[in-house]
């Protein structure tokens, strides 16, 4: 079988948030890239994620011709903390003069794929990667695949892998090294309703029943969540039963309700790769770390590894200045590991101790008391609510 040999600067795998970020970013520098994705444009356009993006990240968009997270997204100064039955909202515009948009990531992604294609960026769906190789050359290759089974070879002079947690580069940056990682005892039972919102903003709900999050999607379609064992049957329950369940959780807040048409089992893990980069391959977004989803951080920390290393391969790539991607893992990681300790932060407050099962057995009573002293210390102490309220809606991106 004959292999077609294409050439590019930079050759990035997986069509997510951001690698199409950093193809657009990269061609706004004037360095071509070639991206590809194993996904058809219809999935990745359709697979429904979260939906919170941090100022800085809205600010990155507000770069991309066509982007609609400020016209069509809703800004949101705040969230409700809400525990021990009443509701304690953390204002983030008061505190820190910042705010953040719901805009679900499948937007964020429909937004990023009409403007590379309008702009001619080289990006091919259906094509899958097998193997990254020469790493430590300076022309580095991604050996992929079409979905015709036609054989390609993508020379360039860098390899990113943006190709989420399978990601088929990080074993080439990391060898057998792996990365840190945690696994939690639940996971978040999750539900699409057709429904108006329940409330204005986002409520994080602390119970003795559990956690739950009751966010949005639209004016019409809610996305809500309660803590569950991992391995929790989403068909076992009733639509009764769901509602009964999300109910108990938020005391004091009524629920609307609609019919759900989506329901599934979100399971938390933190991970973060020993290294970054190799040579002349790097990884970003998912295939370099996954955090909870209780601080609202993944494609935002995302976007913020793609900014850091834009300007690594600018001064690599069109000044052959090694020193910033020398210094792109150091760099990177620093926010990385911020966004852990943040995200584990707002999980352990949030949610009741669970043993392996998920359920709340392992919860003494010293520790739901303990536990309701840390979200009081938060929200009566204006340092508390302002570190929550820095933290939540981001750190500089500069």
């Amino acid at each position: 079988m004959t292999t077609t040999t294409l050439t590019t600067r930079v050759a990035i795998i997986g069509a997510g948030p951001a690698g199409l970020l950093l193809a657009n970013r990269l061609r706004v520098a004037g360095i071509d890239s070639i991206v590809i994705d194993a996904r058809t444009r219809d999935q990745v356009e359709q697979t429904i994620r979260a939906g919170i993006l941090e100022q800085g990240t809205v600010e990155l968009l507000d770069e991309i011709a066509g982007s609609r997270a400020r016209t069509v997204g809703h800004r949101h100064e705040g969230i409700e903390l809400r525990f021990a039955g009443a509701g304690h909202r953390i204002d983030f515009d008061a505190l820190v003069g910042r705010a953040v948009w719901l805009y679900p990531q499948h937007e964020v992604l429909r937004d990023l794929i009409a403007e590379a294609l309008d702009a001619g960026q080289d990006l091919q769906f259906g094509v899958t990667a097998v193997e990254v190789e020469g790493a430590a050359s300076d022309r580095p290759a991604v050996i992929a695949q079409t979905a015709e089974g036609e054989q390609l070879e993508i020379r360039a002079e860098f390899v990113v892998g943006a190709d989420g947690s399978r990601s088929i580069a990080r074993p080439v940056v990391t060898g057998s090294h792996g990365g840190y990682f945690r696994e939690y005892p639940f996971a978040w039972f999750g539900i699409l309703t057709e429904a108006p919102p329940s409330a204005p903003e986002l409520i994080y709900s602390n119970s003795p029943d559990g956690f739950a999050l009751i966010s949005q999607r639209s004016a019409d379609i809610q996305r809500m969540y309660f803590q569950c064992a991992p391995d929790a049957d989403p068909a076992a329950f009733t639509e009764a039963q769901l509602w009964d369940e999300l109910q108990k959780r938020v005391p004091g807040t009524t629920l609307k309700e609609g019919p759900i048409f989506q329901r599934d089992v979100l399971r938390f893990r933190s991970f973060v790769a020993y290294e970054l980069r190799k040579g002349r391959v790097a990884i970003i977004g998912d295939a370099a770390h996954t955090v909870p989803p209780t601080g609202a951080k993944g494609m935002n920390l995302a976007a913020a590894d793609v900014l850091v290393l834009e300007r690594a391969l600018r001064a690599l790539l069109l000044e052959n200045d090694e020193r910033l991607i020398d210094a792109f893992a150091e760099t990177a990681l620093r926010r990385i590991w911020k966004a852990q300790h943040f995200s584990w932060w707002m999980t352990s407050m949030l949610h009741v101790q669970a043993n392996s099962a998920g359920a709340g057995a392992d919860a003494s009573d010293f520790d739901r008391m303990r536990q309701l002293g840390e979200l009081r210390s938060v929200v009566e102490s204006e340092a508390g609510s302002r570190y929550l309220a820095e933290a939540y809606t981001g750190w500089p991106l500069g």
